[in-house]
């Protein structure tokens, strides 16, 4: 087994899902605009743990009205800055990897952000401010042209992130996703799987 497997096998795993069977979340903005402080999905990892995003994947569902519409999917990092609770927000409970253990995580996690959130950098005398987002793992934009269709026509778009070789996130920091565009979106899905554990146990010495 490579490193992960064993980590998975030893339940350090981690997942979570956003959508409910055949519902895309909401939120994210007013009229689901991609809004910096209100990802469909948030991960923070607090000082001294450690996660490895491995598989994480997007699908956003639009009826596109007009030409030039954009619908956008994003995977970022604020390297520097943890979420800490505020906004609104859904809280969400990761399920283990290994089925016969049970929920739970060192990380806070929350969905379908509809008040703002911030995030505070670890440094000394920091305050809490927007996210950062100086690490981007993925994305995908996409423009509507309908050419010569009339109505709306349904758009699935999607962003699958599979590294080879998955970042080290080192806490305090905090992984999003974001999801929406400026058409007519009916809901976002998404699929993130990761593994976690301390500092002193995920990452060599220097």
């Amino acid at each position: 087994m490579n490193k992960i497997d064993e980590q998975i096998a030893a339940g350090m795993g981690r997942g979570l899902t956003l959508g409910t069977f055949s519902t895309g979340a909401a939120g994210g903005g007013a009229a689901f605009i991609v809004d910096i402080d209100r990802p469909q999905l948030a991960i923070g990892v607090p000082a001294g743990t450690v996660i490895r995003p491995f598989y994480i994947a997007v699908q956003v569902q639009t009826d596109a009205v007009e030409n030039g519409e954009e619908t956008e999917a994003l995977v970022a990092v604020d390297s520097l800055g943890l979420w800490t609770g505020d906004g609104t927000s859904t809280v969400e409970n990761p399920s283990n990897l290994r089925t016969d253990l049970d929920k739970g995580s060192a990380c806070r996690c929350g969905s379908v952000f509809t008040a703002d959130m911030t995030t505070t950098p670890g440094f000394a005398v920091a305050t809490a401010a927007d996210p950062v987002l100086d690490l981007e793992l993925g994305r995908v934009v996409m423009e509507n042209d309908e050419g010569s269709i009339a109505g709306n026509v349904t758009i699935t778009m999607d962003i699958l992130y599979e590294p080879d070789h998955p970042p080290y996130l080192i806490g305090p920091c905090t992984l999003l996703i974001y999801a929406g565009g400026d058409g007519d979106i009916v809901g976002a899905f998404a699929q993130v799987q990761w593994v976690e554990g301390p500092k002193s146990i995920m990452v060599p010495a220097l």
